[in-house]
């Protein structure tokens, strides 16, 4: 059977209480969701801290307590922190996080556009940011929203800047960005090419979410999942999410296509040792 990471993402920088209830915001909560899916099966988490008025923070304090909850309760899961420029943009700031040495961290592109928000990414934040990691032993989770990225992405492996396997999420339906159809779906990953440093992931935006987690089985890829792309459990919007909803369906599915989870173990045995 073909094995699927599951790339879980709890919580984001958008989703408040006021938006979907069951989106985790404290320590607490991220903890505790995060351990649910676990004990379902993941492989990844991908963390983005909240102040206690609900606000993303990049704090290193904030970040710890999650990291350290769940190493306790999910020891071999693998844990990936956000980098994020969207809310800050000193690269000691978006950095910080980096100093837990977590397992891998995000490493957008690019700067894009949001529906209403940009992030901003330089070539020299960008560089830098991956340096860090480098000397930190964290592994980049390369995000790519648009074919430019993925371009940009194969660059800086060429120059040596990016050395480790090279984990590649693709994140389809932003509205300045790729759109998860075949077509896309095909040049994207034809743009990467095959090789045993990388695996490659999809992501999918609102309705896209449901849309590129199919696709991402069909074709053999890892799949991202979570209130943080979308807080709706179908397409008709009635019915919000719960994590737990989303993870579950994607085993269901997995069941169906006769798929088995890439356990993080089995996950860094094939690629973090190499």
């Amino acid at each position: 059977m073909k094995k699927i990471a599951i790339n879980f993402c709890p919580t984001g920088m958008v989703p408040t209480k006021s938006i979907t209830e069951f989106v985790p915001i404290s320590a607490t909560e991220i903890i505790e969701q995060v351990h649910e899916a676990y004990d379902l099966g993941i492989t990844i988490a991908h963390i983005h801290a909240r102040l206690e008025n609900e606000q993303p923070t990049h704090l290193k304090s904030y970040n710890q307590v999650i990291f350290e909850g769940i190493k306790k309760h999910c020891p071999e899961l693998i844990i990936c922190a956000s980098s994020s420029g969207r809310t800050v943009k000193s690269f000691e700031e978006r950095s910080e996080v980096i100093e837990l040495a977590p397992d891998m961290c995000s490493l957008t592109l690019s700067s894009l556009n949001f529906i209403n928000q940009v992030s901003v990414n330089a070539p020299e934040m960008i560089g830098r940011l991956a340096e860090k990691m480098n000397e930190y032993g964290v592994v980049p989770e390369l995000e790519c929203f648009d074919l430019g990225m993925i371009n940009y992405g194969k660059y800086l492996i060429e120059k040596g800047i990016i050395s480790n396997f090279n984990y590649w999420n693709l994140i389809f339906g932003n509205i300045a960005g790729m759109q998860a159809d075949l077509s896309t779906i095909h040049t994207a990953m034809n743009a990467i090419g095959e090789n045993n440093k990388s695996y490659i992931s999809f992501g999918g935006i609102g309705n896209q979410q449901f849309i590129a987690n199919q696709l991402a089985l069909l074709t053999g890829n890892g799949v991202r999942i979570g209130l943080e792309d979308n807080i709706w459990y179908n397409k008709e919007r009635s019915k919000k999410a719960k994590n737990i909803e989303l993870v579950r369906r994607i085993h269901d599915l997995m069941k169906l296509n006769e798929l088995e989870l890439f356990n993080s173990n089995e996950f860094r045995q094939t690629y973090f040792s190499n």
